[in-house]
């Protein structure tokens, strides 16, 4: 009995130690499964969060790509329309046409000077002012040894009415001596021409053609000028093979004086760095509103980039007088004089006054003689224009006519005096 009892004993106690192992193991295994579990949820985490990522990922590049794409469609956009702008802009400064109205010219071309830079303004002045450009050709009789001989001259002129008047340089046709006077114009027609008017002191002629609706330049304000403003000259440099060759510059000074001969000075003159050569004289130089504003007359030979023109406002009266009689006939005072300052730089002595022409010969026989003018007398005022030298005194006049009377303003000894005076046709 009790060696069965022992038995079961040690067998009980096997069957704890085996239970008590097989627990162990068990709870390693269970243990083992925890572990891979959380493993596998590591894993799983983590392969979720690389997904969230590269989705994110893929947005941000989706988001860079598309604001590239936005960029570079706005700057081709930009660039699009800075293209038509300039190239619209450029259309419109050459074509656009005006309102103005040109007196008896029926067939004028009507540009307005609308431009968006410095081309565009040349581009269309020259469109706007070519047709009213002419060429002339002269025959001129010189003599020469012991014959005379044929002499062939060529310049520029500027069609001031639609009825065929034309104004242009007294040098180019000879100062009115020319024997043939022939002009061409821009669609190729020629025409002779006859001299209605021409001063050499002045440098200015009127020429008539037998034509009608001619196109008309447009007369601009040449005392508005003011230094550094465009300047452009229409006119045939070298010859008419070189017709209607168009040269830029500035206005580079104002109220110029050049000797264009031994005996004749030409005052109150435009400056310009427009080139300017002997077939130009009588041609336009037009400011950027296509106006003409002087008449080109004159070039330093000894100088480069000098030129000069008239300005039309000394022209205007005498176009106005011919184009209302069909002639023209100066009125004159009678006088021989000085500015104010020459007059004192000359002698090294102050006048009463600051300016003014101070007469240095009263001519017998003249209305300057009638009224009573004396030598020394200084004339400050014709009218409502105050002189300030002799070149304001002689343009003052090209507004009167003979017969006409003007009131002057003089100072003698110290004294304002007025004095009225009669004008007469001049002799010369």
């Amino acid at each position: 009995m009790k060696d069965e009892e022992m038995k079961d004993e040690e067998y009980k106690e096997e069957d704890l130690e085996e239970n008590l192992e097989t627990g162990e193991v068990e709870e390693e295994i269970e243990e083992e499964n925890i572990k891979d579990a959380n493993i596998n949820e590591e894993y799983d985490f983590k392969e979720e969060d690389s997904k969230d990522r590269d989705v994110t990922k893929s947005s941000k590049n989706e988001t860079i790509a598309n604001i590239n794409f936005k960029w570079k469609t706005l700057v081709v956009v930009v660039l699009i329309i800075s293209l038509t702008s300039g190239l619209l802009g450029s259309y419109i400064g050459i074509r656009m046409f005006a309102s103005n109205y040109y007196p008896n010219s029926n067939n004028q071309q009507q540009i307005t000077i609308n431009p968006n830079d410095s081309y565009t303004t040349v581009s269309a002045v020259v469109q706007k002012s070519m047709s009213s450009v002419v060429g002339i050709t002269t025959v001129e009789v010189k003599d020469h040894l012991f014959a005379q001989q044929l002499v062939n001259g060529i310049g520029s002129g500027i069609i001031v009415d639609s009825n065929g008047y034309i104004l242009t340089n007294s040098h180019v046709i000879s100062d009115g001596n020319a024997r043939e006077i022939n002009v061409l114009f821009e669609n190729g027609e020629k025409a002779e021409a006859e001299v209605v008017w021409a001063d050499s002191y002045m440098d200015l002629a009127i020429i008539k053609v037998n034509k009608k609706n001619l196109p008309v330049a447009v007369l601009g304000d040449s005392d508005s000028l003011v230094v550094g403003e465009l300047a452009i000259a229409i006119g045939n440099p070298l010859g008419l093979e070189f017709q209607r060759t168009v040269t830029s510059g500035i206005i580079s000074g104002l109220n110029r004086s050049v000797q264009v001969s031994e005996n004749m000075v030409i005052d109150n003159l435009i400056q310009t760095d427009a080139s300017i050569n002997p077939g130009n004289s009588g041609g336009p130089l037009l400011n950027a509103k296509g106006e003409v504003i002087g008449i080109n007359t004159a070039k330093i030979s000894t100088a480069v980039g000098l030129g000069f023109a008239i300005p039309i406002n000394t022209a205007k009266p005498i176009i106005e007088e011919v184009i209302k009689t069909g002639t023209y006939q100066k009125a004159y005072l009678g006088i021989k004089g000085v500015s104010v300052e020459e007059y004192e730089m000359g002698l090294g002595v102050d006048l009463e006054a600051e300016s003014g022409a101070v007469i240095l010969e009263v001519q017998d026989n003249s209305p300057a003689k009638r009224a009573g003018l004396q030598v020394g007398d200084i004339i400050i005022k014709l009218d409502d224009d105050v002189i300030e030298n002799m070149h304001d005194l002689k343009n003052s006049l090209y507004s009167y006519r003979p017969n006409d009377k003007a009131l002057l303003e003089i100072i003698r000894s110290g004294e304002i005096k007025k004095v009225e005076v009669i004008l007469e046709a001049s002799k010369q």
